[in-house]
């Protein structure tokens, strides 16, 4: 396996990795959190510059970290899609920029696709085909992994994201940001059955329900009904409880529609990707409901949940080895489907 440094910027975590083998040598993340807590999401702008200022910084870092000159590295990847365009431009020039100088191949990786790659780094064994389910703040997915580079969409959400839906129901409980990690901690202490909530099913013109598409929608409205139904008794809200009904549910349609694709498709895999793969709600329902049809789950370690370059790195590296170069014109892509990741490569 090719040596490869990455960098990722996709959002608002500066980070830069280096990955040999499907093992981490370093692995720098430079989180904005603090900057973009006061305005209760990511401010774009605020991230580009963000970026701009410790990006030298981190790549020194993760090359000291490893201990690794330039001419132990193979290539140079970075995140070109999707994300905050202005955020990406800042990795994916520096990205650049060390291909040029350095002379070593460049390739541009698709966010989601290094988030797949993310279970890769806690299970090095790990071989298509498999179900993928990817869930983070910006993109719930259901993909059948048919080969490395060869994906198809099962299913995707209809409107909110999963990490989207959480981060809303946290604002909405006047919580704070980023919600996805302060409600799984306030419904360990909560009743996951306090609460009926709806599941968000996709009807289907003929009739019934669509098998792996997701809406959370209705749900974070159905939250937004209780909680002002609650408040108008004038007692304290049951946060926990609210916490633990509102995250049970979203795991168990997760749950369900992951199990679904892979009996339909008579894989034995399941692999989860993205900042909601860290759930324990998630974590606890899959592994459980899974076990039931004999499948394997396998969750990155929670390092690798959220934005990393040590997932882009990985993926970079498969590609490398199997001949893959981006242009060094490519650009930036605030969007691009997942199964279109192939059109990143000459």
């Amino acid at each position: 396996m090719a040596t490869v440094l990455a960098i990722e910027t996709s959002c608002d975590e500066t980070a830069v990795a280096i990955v040999k083998n499907r093992e981490v040598s370093s692995n720098v993340v430079s989180s904005q959190i603090a900057v973009h807590q006061q305005y209760g999401g990511v401010v774009p702008e605020v991230a580009s510059r963000s970026h701009l200022e410790v990006i030298d910084g981190a790549i020194a870092q993760a090359l000291a970290e490893s201990q690794l000159s330039w001419a132990d590295i193979d290539g140079i990847a970075a995140t070109c899609t999707p994300g905050l365009v202005g955020a990406l431009l800042v990795g994916l020039t520096a990205g650049k920029t060390l291909a040029m100088l350095h002379q070593k191949p460049f390739l541009g990786i698709h966010h989601l696709e290094g988030h797949l790659y993310a279970s890769y780094l806690g299970e090095p064994s790990l071989e298509p085909p498999f179900i993928c389910l990817l869930v983070s703040g910006g993109h719930t997915s259901l993909i059948d992994v048919l080969d490395s580079g060869c994906y198809e969409t099962l299913g995707q959400t209809r409107d909110d994201a999963a990490g989207e839906a959480f981060d809303k129901v946290a604002r909405l409980l006047k919580l704070g940001y980023p919600g996805g990690p302060i409600i799984d901690r306030l419904a360990k202490s909560g009743n996951p059955k306090a609460f009926k909530l709806p599941e968000g099913k996709i009807g289907l013109p003929s009739g019934g329900y669509h098998p792996y598409d997701t809406s959370f929608s209705g749900l974070k409205t159905a939250v937004l009904r209780l909680v002002e139904k609650l408040k108008a008794t004038g007692e304290e809200l049951p946060v926990n409880d609210i916490a633990a009904s509102f995250q049970d549910t979203v795991a168990r349609a997760l749950s369900k529609r992951a199990i679904a694709g892979a009996r339909d498709r008579d894989r034995d895999t399941i692999v989860v990707g993205g900042g909601v793969a860290a759930n324990s709600g998630l974590r606890q329902h899959l592994l459980a409901d899974a076990a039931s049809y004999n499948l394997r789950v396998l969750f990155p370690p929670l390092k690798y949940c959220t934005d990393n370059a040590a997932m882009i790195a990985c993926a970079a590296a498969d590609r490398l080895n199997r001949g893959d170069r981006s242009p060094l014109t490519l650009g930036a892509q605030s969007r691009m489907a997942l199964t279109d990741a192939n059109q990143l490569y000459l």
